[in-house]
């Protein structure tokens, strides 16, 4: 249970760093095979998945929760080490997937995905992120709609891993705007402001029931690929984690590199890699 809450911690806050796929980490601490199977069997088999996606969720809403608050501390006031410590998450899961594809046949097809899915999320990086194009969240018929609209597209790119939700999310213009709405929520509720969270939840309500629609359509149509061209996506997912780190790197702000940044830089990613795979066991 502790350890499936952590795990869920790890999900949540890869999901709302821009260049870090939370499907990734899934893959990486070796549960999204069984996390998406959970998703779309909830109500055939719903003891079964509840039980083990609760404590996952628990920790990816707790994350949240704390994340928003702290991780602009940590990538303001230490961005190398910060980086590097979810580079190391991503590439710790590395060798897990690798299992999959050692020792069978590579065709073309499969190094045709493998580099399709890089080539993605490289580009996507290279966008650039899109702070000045803040989306209005002002409260509106067109804009619940919206919001419903961006939950589903955000939830769907949440889901496969190597693509990063965040990072849609601010190619679209609504990740700091949402980012912000949060941490306004969970103020507002610590001082118990009624005003403030009626405003909250106008924009938190339909944007979440986007995700929730998003991440069970998505979720059967990766059991599906998974189930008919195993060996393709595999190697998709491969493209996806080794383009992580360089889409992190391309998105990331870095100031002056010292031999202290840099020394406590490898040290994270090291415990980044150590975390993930301990995860992943």
């Amino acid at each position: 249970m502790i350890k499936s809450f952590l795990k869920g911690v790890v999900i949540g806050i890869a999901n709302i760093v821009p260049g870090v796929s939370g499907g990734t980490m899934m893959v990486a601490m070796g549960i999204y095979d069984k996390l998406i199977h959970c998703i779309t069997h909830l109500f055939s088999e719903f003891k079964k998945s509840v039980l083990f996606l609760l404590p996952i969720a628990v920790g990816m809403v707790a994350a949240i929760a704390g994340s928003s608050f702290g991780l602009v501390f940590l990538f303001e006031n230490f961005p190398i080490q910060t980086n590097l410590l979810f580079i190391g998450l991503i590439l710790g899961g590395l060798p897990a997937i690798w299992k999959n594809v050692k020792g069978k046949s590579i065709k073309a097809g499969h190094i045709a995905a493998c580099i399709l899915f890089f080539a993605l999320v490289v580009g996507m990086a290279l966008m650039g992120e899109t702070e000045e194009r803040a989306a209005d969240l002002s409260f509106s018929i067109w804009n619940v709609l919206i919001l419903l609209g961006v939950g589903v597209i955000t939830s769907a790119t949440m889901v496969i891993p190597g693509v990063s939700g965040s990072m849609v999310l601010m190619l679209m213009g609504f990740y700091y705007p949402v980012l912000n709405t949060v941490k306004e929520f969970f103020s507002d509720l610590a001082a118990f402001n009624v005003q403030g969270l009626l405003k909250g939840c106008g924009i938190l309500i339909p944007f979440g029931i986007g995700v929730v629609a998003g991440i069970f359509g998505v979720a059967k149509l990766v059991e599906i690929v998974f189930e008919k061209f195993p060996l393709y996506a595999y190697w998709a997912i491969i493209g996806l984690i080794v383009s992580s780190p360089v889409a992190i790197l391309l998105m990331g702000t870095f100031p002056a590199v010292t031999v202290l940044s840099v020394v406590t830089g490898v040290a994270a990613l090291a415990v980044g890699a150590v975390i993930a795979m301990k995860l992943g066991e």
